[in-house]
């Protein structure tokens, strides 16, 4: 079982940054691929970035690619999400999620434990 607690939301002008982390409880954090999500009001909720169980790997979302980087620290069991140059348009609740296996793919395509949302509004 992994328990999934994402940090870092809040309320930012357009341009501005912001740095969301998730920390996880569980004892093979380093097992799993872990990724974030996000679900804007009245949308569904959209795949944002991925990263594998070692780091080596990241995939992101064309619409944040250049702007958004994953990253992972297994030691404290912590992922991060660094967004910069946020746009209105990432305004969404956005989830922390943590794959079945270690490959971005199990996580992208089907998590299996989600944290509980961390509000991100930009304003213009």
């Amino acid at each position: 079982q992994v328990q999934l607690v994402e940090s870092g939301g809040g309320l930012v002008q357009a341009g501005g940054s912001l740095r969301l982390s998730c920390a996880a409880s569980g004892r093979f954090f380093s097992s799993y691929a872990m990724g974030w999500f996000r679900q804007a009001p009245g949308k569904e909720r959209e795949f944002v970035a991925g990263i594998t169980w070692s780091g080596r790997g990241t995939a992101y979302a064309d619409s944040v690619k250049g702007r958004f980087t994953i990253s992972r620290d297994n030691a404290k069991s912590t992922v991060y999400l660094q967004m910069n140059s946020l746009k209105p348009e990432d305004t969404a609740v956005y989830y922390c999620a943590a794959g079945a296996g270690r490959n971005i793919t199990t996580v992208q395509r089907t998590p299996a434990y989600w944290g509980q949302g961390t509000q991100v509004t930009v304003s213009s």
